[in-house]
């Protein structure tokens, strides 16, 4: 099979992905083999890509936002029939047993595993995953406007259960790419006023057109205090900006996997009056599910960028210079 590799870390500008020619994987016990039709491109893949995320093994495949159909499934795999259509989303592992795992929290356990990162993804015409960790998806959501609900999607959710929004709350997004556009239409579509700090004048744009109530730039300062914000821009010197839009009692949740250098903060200007900071560690899966449910009722716009399979590389340079509107997704099969 054809797949995509990071052969070495760095710059997209020296061309750190290869594409080149693997043995297509065999399903172990309890996990199926999946006929990959489009993965979505995720910051997280970038970060692989460019060395910030360091791989775990050599010449790692990426993408963790896969739509495929079962091809083969594994001894004891009977979750899904051959043929169906399935999503495979990050988290791919927990132990189930350990403290965090008993409470609810697999996102937190120790033991977890990831797909792209630990074990190979998207970016290729076969992948493999347990099936006790693949979704079932809408029927009514092709597969390139799908695959972006698989981690941008769920992982905004998150982000936004973590920034404890109240019920008609005042809500700061700070970035706007594949996550936040559609974690915004969520927060809308439950009543809330939504504010876009970003310096993007395209992602700017969708904004508006999603409905929000304001727009500027990243380290502007929103047209009233907010009761919480969500960083979905990996950059550290956001964060003092965000604090210090937040009202009495607000939360700032960061939403990504890798975040620059935070500068100091002043106690009395970002964190007094019960301000507090919260970051967001991959996902549970109930927090999967309950966030598909939600698109399907709410029937979100999802905004994509498009690549064919052997432009998976540019796909991930034009998110690393802006050039993304929405989410990018690469179409990898052609039947």
């Amino acid at each position: 099979m054809k797949a995509w590799v990071v052969q070495q870390p760095g710059p997209m500008s020296g061309r750190p992905m290869r594409l080149v020619e693997r043995a297509e994987p065999e399903p172990a016990t309890g996990e199926v083999l999946v006929a990959v039709d489009s993965c979505g491109v995720c910051r997280t893949d970038l970060h692989l890509a460019e060395g910030d995320l360091v791989p775990r093994s050599p010449s790692t495949v990426p993408g963790h936002e896969i739509v495929g159909r079962v091809q083969r499934r594994g001894s004891g795999a009977d979750r899904f029939e051959v043929g169906e259509r399935i999503g495979i989303a990050w988290l791919r592992h927990t132990c189930g047993s350990c403290p965090a795992c008993r409470r609810g929290a697999e996102n937190l356990c120790r033991e977890s595993r990831y797909t792209g990162w630990d074990a190979d993804g998207g970016f290729a015409e076969f992948a493999v995953v347990p099936e006790a960790f693949a979704y079932r998806l809408p029927a009514s959501w092709d597969d390139e406007h799908v695959a972006p609900l698989l981690c941008a999607g769920i992982i905004g959710y998150r982000a936004l259960k973590r920034a404890d929004l109240p019920p008609g709350g005042r809500l700061g997004i700070y970035g706007f790419g594949a996550s936040a556009h559609l974690t915004a239409q969520v927060a809308l579509r439950q009543g809330a006023t939504v504010h876009v700090l970003t310096r993007s004048p395209d992602a700017r744009r969708l904004a508006l057109n999603l409905g929000v109530q304001s727009v500027g730039d990243a380290y502007d300062t929103p047209p009233e205090l907010l009761d919480a914000a969500i960083l979905f821009a990996p950059v550290g010197d956001l964060v003092p900006a965000a604090l210090a839009a937040l009202d009495d009692a607000g939360t700032l949740a960061i939403a990504g996997i890798h975040l620059s250098d935070i500068p100091v903060l002043n106690y009395q200007r970002h964190l007094f009056r019960e301000r507090q900071v919260r970051s967001v560690t991959s996902n549970t899966r109930v927090d999967g599910e309950e966030f598909l449910a939600l698109a399907a009722t709410f029937d979100l716009t999802v905004t994509t960028t498009s690549y064919d399979f052997e432009e998976a590389d540019e796909a991930l340079a034009d998110l690393a210079t802006d050039r993304v509107s929405g989410a990018a997704v690469v179409r990898i099969a052609t039947r």
